[in-house]
């Protein structure tokens, strides 16, 4: 059990944390010339802005053992360290982008963070506890205000068609109606539904486009479907992935590429990186050894067969389990890699082939052009 295992809480820390424009990874002060990072999405982006919404603990994770690796204390990351964002800021010589809901931070010079675990791209995905991509676009347009009283309107704008955007979006979207009995899923095809998704995202993309973004990232083909909650699913069929999420994740992920072709054919300017995760994940958590794991389908914090119940943290109303090496396991929690499969799909995405990105861009190019 959780209460076996030693775990220190370390109280002093680096107050760049707090306020990562005081410090960054191995530059000092202001960069002549880098690209700024916006970030929008859900919990496999979510640095924290769960902690400043009022929500119940199953949106946030804000509690040991939740970021026990890296920062040794909880940060609101669902993993045991750092995510996507941290590693691709680390890459582009960024320092880790902040949360937008983070009292008292204003300094949008490296960009912000705007992404909310359990967030999606529909309105109706966990209504009312996290902060879907429309409310999310909201934000951004605050921030796009405040930098053309800053910079100027020409200037604002020229910032902006510089910065990359990453959006990781639709997870929660799939997810919660199969768990759920959503009737918004139930009335339509996963056709239909899908259209919905994308459409949206489609719409936000506009958007950003419209007050100059023009350099794009998206994280796609997560295998949802082998997830550990998704394993214990069925009782009858515990051990197996859900075929139903699989199936969405699949198509929303042809419908996304197709989207992105069109809308470079529409919109002058338009780069993007599109990053299908699909083959790699699933080669990882079914040959956990050929990357470094031991443990492909349990996850390290949690309960119940395969750790697939949503306990970790012991404050979910339930005990959890943990395991005694992080580094050895794919999966953190129920839902969530370990910081060192985030880092394998970050370094992917940032220096790979198109055979990874599914475009001639990846991250790194994104970044200098």
């Amino acid at each position: 059990m959780a209460s076996s295992r030693l775990h220190i809480f370390v109280l002093a820390f680096c107050a760049s944390l707090l306020f990562p424009s005081n410090c960054s990874h191995g530059d000092s002060g202001l960069q002549e010339k880098g690209a700024a990072l916006f970030i929008f999405g859900d919990s496999l982006f979510d640095v924290g802005n769960n902690n400043y919404i009022n929500t119940t603990i199953s949106f946030k994770a804000n509690n040991w053992p939740y970021g026990e690796t890296f920062f040794k204390y909880p940060t609101g990351r669902a993993s045991d360290g750092l995510l996507i964002p941290d590693f691709i800021a680390k890459y582009a010589k960024l320092p880790f982008i902040p949360p937008y809901l983070q009292p008292g931070f204003k300094n949008y010079t490296y960009g912000v963070n705007f992404a909310s675990a359990g967030g999606g791209a529909l309105s109706e995905t966990h209504q009312g506890f996290v902060k879907d991509l429309k409310t999310q676009v909201s934000y951004f347009k605050n921030v796009e205000k405040q930098l053309r009283q800053k910079l100027g309107d020409a200037g604002a704008y020229t910032f902006l068609s510089e910065a990359v955007y990453l959006i990781s979006i639709g997870s929660n979207d799939y997810y919660t109606p199969v768990l759920t009995n959503s009737s918004l899923f139930a009335s339509h095809s996963h056709e239909e539904y899908v259209g919905m998704v994308v459409g949206n995202l489609t719409d936000v993309i506009k958007e950003i486009y419209k007050k100059g973004g023009r350099k794009f990232g998206f994280a796609n083909g997560v295998p949802l479907g082998c997830i550990p909650s998704m394993r214990i699913l069925k009782p009858e069929n515990i051990g197996a992935c859900s075929e139903e999420v699989t199936a969405l994740v699949k198509l929303h992920s042809r419908v996304v590429a197709k989207g992105l072709l069109k809308l470079k054919s529409q919109l002058h300017g338009f780069r993007y990186s599109n990053a299908n995760f699909y083959t790699p994940l699933t080669d990882t958590i079914n040959n956990p050894s050929k990357y470094g794991f031991k443990e492909g389908k349990m996850a390290c914090c949690g309960s119940g067969p395969y750790r697939g119940i949503m306990s970790c943290g012991g404050k979910r109303g339930s005990e959890f389990q943990l395991c005694d090496n992080v580094t050895e396991y794919v999966f953190f929690d129920s839902s969530h890699p370990t910081e060192r499969v985030y880092q394998q799909i970050s370094e992917l995405w940032w220096s790979g082939s198109p055979n990874v990105t599914k475009t001639s861009n990846n991250l790194k190019e994104l970044f200098e052009v």
